[in-house]
């Protein structure tokens, strides 16, 4: 064998040792490495969360009535869709309404519930409190006295809406009425006498527009027409000095009877509002100037 062939066969030797190589020893060493990856796992969809759903619930001793229904309200308002659900109606009825005429010393709170994102176009401190207001005047008109029941407001930014609707923002607690209750009314009365609603306003207005500070002032009206059965929300409308007397009469009148449609229709009664004019009478500042005259034609809303 020649040097030359002896040459061409170790290199021949050396290319197959080399192959040999790379097949038992990197490729394990990749199985190895493929062995200590991380396996993919596809990440699972998010999960969509569902619109929330408060049931009607009454529960209070015996008494104990449950239904996925309830009073429903769209978005920014206060009054509740109708038709309402005849297992509501059904569970008022016929539940609520026999469990209060049976229980003199209970009564029931109503909790309406919000958003902060919503729109407060009422006369009520917040939306919940009028929605409240929107479920009691449905009791009332179910023969149970507005004196057995409490409404109130509360946030809460937690409720995902159906679409534009809240499903049961509305929650029917029962509870004992409070051992200082007349004393709190004694309380209210004066309150609301020794610092009266006041409205500034023209009568080619269509709308009112109140403050914090006043709407509180019509739910506390509104609370003691609930809670005494004789009680009146009395409205005075006032004028300056300029006109006639007649003229001023009526003016007064106008601006009375226009803040008495604009309770009604934020679920006041008609029946509980008395109105009345004294024209220029009875002026809070001087007429001699423009402001004094502005203060001069108000409307006063008080109770008697």
């Amino acid at each position: 064998m020649t040097r030359t062939t002896t040459n061409l066969l170790g290199i021949v030797i050396t290319i197959l040792a080399g192959i040999y190589f790379y097949m038992t020893c990197c490729s394990s060493c990749l199985q190895e490495a493929k062995a200590t990856e991380p396996e993919q796992v596809n990440a699972p969809p998010p999960k969509v969360q569902e619109p929330t759903n408060n049931p009607f619930v009454l529960s209070d001793g015996d008494l104990n009535y449950k239904t996925e229904d309830n009073f429903n309200f769209r978005l920014s308002s206060n009054e509740f869709i109708q038709p309402l659900s005849n297992n509501v109606a059904t569970g008022i009825s016929s539940n609520l309404s026999n469990y209060l005429a049976e229980q003199e010393n209970k009564v029931v709170n109503l909790v309406g519930y919000y958003k902060s994102d919503e729109e407060n176009n009422t006369a009520f401190p917040n939306l919940g409190v009028a929605r409240a207001n929107s479920v009691k005047n449905y009791l009332i008109a179910q023969n149970i006295p507005s004196s057995k029941i409490n409404i109130d407001g509360e946030l809460k930014d937690v409720m995902l809406p159906d679409g534009d609707i809240l499903k049961g923002p509305i929650d029917f607690k029962l509870d004992e009425v409070a051992a200082n209750a007349q004393e709190e009314l004694n309380a209210l009365y004066k309150k609301i006498k020794d610092n009266p609603l006041i409205l500034y306003f023209n009568t080619a207005e269509a709308s009112i527009a109140l403050n914090a500070e006043q709407r509180q002032k019509v739910a506390d009206i509104t609370r003691y027409l609930d809670k005494v059965p004789d009680a009146l929300c009395e409205i005075t409308g006032y004028t300056d000095s300029k006109g006639s007397n007649d003229t001023n009469i009526r003016l007064g009148q106008e601006r009375a009877d226009f803040a008495k449609s604009y309770l009604v229709s934020n679920g006041i009664s008609e029946n509980k509002i008395t109105t009345a004019s004294k024209g220029k009478a009875n002026p809070i500042a001087t007429n001699e100037t423009e402001e004094g005259r502005a203060k001069n034609r108000r409307t006063v809303i008080s109770i008697k």
